[in-house]
């Protein structure tokens, strides 16, 4: 029987025994952050034309605040101030007072920070034939094309890591590309960062770690306060196990190999206990008052972009 290479899950945990502790950094992930570093420049390309397309079809993330740019009218409500009635517009909506009042709102015109993480680790450096990149080059791309959409609407966008700093600007996306790429990638999870109250936050990886773990991270970044969006990427093969027969799946993070006598024995198992990770994410994120989201690496990258871009507006 021909073996197969696959990314040993951490959804395995129920099916198969616990895996030991991650490895310390060896050179071989150097050069894999160095061969990030040659594709980032291709990637950048691919994120702005992901922008563009994206940009056709949505607005700049408007709200309510201090600023001098009018936005909307809206009906007077008990509890507002009589000095923001806009007298003149209410007299022509030609109804009686205090139904007729109208309040004149303002855009809010201080941009706002939104730091910026993706998962580096090994384990999103594999993909398999379903899919054509890595969930690690997809990862990437999500995150340099959200960073465009923000930097073009005047927000600062910093890449989530020790000295990372703000940016925006129409040249802000090549230092968000430096920063990238000099952002460790031998972390599954975001690292301690002090964050500023009230930034948002957006995190991007397969959070296939234990949830405790993750729940933990979430919850830290929750009590700031910050809010945010976690985006799960995933490889097809990982949503369906689609193998079968004896396979060995060989891990990327030090996990131990795992020999499956008949892999479509375990696959309801598999499937069962993806699900119970995916509705743990869920729970985390609602509980923080996080956005979640699910996107597979051989769906189109704009359908992931333009829900990540509209969950930001609307908060």
């Amino acid at each position: 029987m021909v073996s197969r290479s696959t990314r040993s899950l951490a959804v395995w945990s129920n099916v198969l025994a616990d895996p030991p502790p991650l490895p310390t950094l060896d050179p071989a992930r150097a050069r894999r952050a160095e061969a990030l570093g040659g594709r980032l420049p291709p990637l950048l390309v691919a994120a702005r034309r992901v922008a563009a397309t994206v940009a056709q079809g949505v607005h700049g993330r408007r709200r309510v605040g201090q600023g001098d740019s009018f936005w909307q009218f809206r009906p007077y409500a008990a509890g507002d101030p009589i000095g923001r009635i806009d007298w003149r517009q209410s007299a022509r909506s030609g109804r009686e007072a205090p139904e007729g009042w109208l309040i004149r709102q303002t855009e809010w015109d201080a941009a706002q920070t939104i730091y910026l993480w993706r998962d580096g680790s090994a384990s999103m450096a594999w993909h398999s034939r379903a899919a054509a990149a890595d969930k690690r080059d997809r990862a990437s791309l999500l995150l340099l094309a959200l960073a465009s959409l923000l930097l073009r609407g005047g927000e600062r966008v910093a890449v989530l890591r020790p000295r990372g700093r703000p940016v925006s600007g129409r040249f802000g996306l090549d230092r968000v590309l430096e920063e990238l790429d000099q952002a460790r990638d031998d972390d599954d999870l975001p690292p301690r960062f002090p964050l500023p109250r009230y930034a948002q936050v957006v995190l991007i990886g397969d959070f296939l770690a234990p949830l405790e773990r993750i729940q933990e991270t979430i919850a830290r970044m929750a009590a700031v306060p910050v809010s945010g969006y976690l985006l799960q990427v995933l490889d097809p093969a990982e949503t369906t196990l689609p193998y079968d027969g004896r396979i060995r799946f060989q891990g990327l993070e030090g996990e131990r190999d795992a020999l499956i006598p008949r892999v479509d024995s375990v696959r309801e198992a598999y499937r069962d206990r993806l699900k119970r990770q995916q509705d743990g994410l869920a729970a985390i994120c609602a509980a923080a008052g996080f956005g979640f989201g699910i996107h597979r690496t051989d769906r189109p990258p704009e359908t992931a972009l333009l829900s990540l871009y509209m969950a930001l507006s609307a908060r």
